[in-house]
């Protein structure tokens, strides 16, 4: 059963720009997919798109068996746990608590039961101690965290992480690492960090010019030293795939 189903979507902006062109894509539950593609391929507004901000011109978009519209919006919206590239536009709140349990509490929970999920959704990601801080008050891998845990308290069915390990340092970067690796979740995330996406992610998907142009096994798309080439993806000096396979 698919999670995510994108059937032949095409957007086009104001100037007539095409940034997404017949797009299709499905994404089963349980996956993990990576989504590479070199700047201005449509990624964003891909995203975009998954949470109406902006709308498919033609084609269809269903997550967890509901097709995408504006009376299904909030619905749909509630099933994608989608963390921003900059967490502080997620953490607005005064403490780490009001912040996750701010969805939560939007959609009827409250009481015991809604910091039983607050509890839960940072003991996710391993950040129970700072319950009671200020977001500003923590590290930007911490703030990540924190954002990621906002998504997780609504119980996705979707996870979408744009850009997760970008403005890391190295160990935030693993420790969130550990933390997605141990989700059981549908994973999407969108990255130009290629042995991140080797790390979370059994399947790739390259999109470039608002068209999927490769979908496979992560570890054979990033072999392919001609694909990659082809669509402005590189790899770190010296990273080759096949010693980490």
């Amino acid at each position: 059963m698919s999670v995510l189903d994108i059937d032949d979507i095409s957007f086009s902006y104001p100037d007539g720009t095409m940034v997404l062109n017949g797009l299709s894509l499905a994404v089963a539950a349980g996956e993990s997919v990576a989504i590479l593609g070199p700047n201005g391929a449509g990624k964003t507004t891909l995203l975009l798109q998954l949470i109406r901000i902006l709308h498919p011109e033609t084609g269809t978009i269903t997550v967890d068996g509901i097709e995408l519209a504006d009376e299904s919006a909030r619905e749909v919206r509630r099933r994608i746990g989608m963390v921003f590239q900059d967490p502080d536009d997620q953490l607005f709140m005064p403490s780490v608590r009001e912040d996750v349990a701010f969805g939560p509490a939007n959609f009827g929970h409250n009481g015991d039961e809604l910091e039983a999920i607050v509890d839960r959704a940072l003991a996710q990601v391993g950040m129970t101690g700072a319950k009671h801080r200020a977001p500003h008050h923590l590290s930007g891998g911490e703030r990540r965290r924190v954002a990621l845990a906002t998504v997780l308290a609504m119980d996705p069915a979707l996870l979408i992480l744009d850009e997760p390990s970008s403005n890391l340092d190295p160990a935030g970067r693993r420790e969130l690492a550990g933390v997605l690796a141990d989700l059981d979740t549908t994973l999407v995330m969108v990255t130009h960090d290629l042995p991140y996406a080797l790390e979370l992610c059994e399947r790739t998907v390259i999109i470039d010019a608002g068209e999927v142009v490769a979908d496979g096994k992560t570890a054979d798309i990033l072999s392919d030293t001609a694909l990659l080439q082809a669509h402005r993806l590189e790899l770190p000096y010296g990273f080759d795939p096949r010693n980490v396979m």
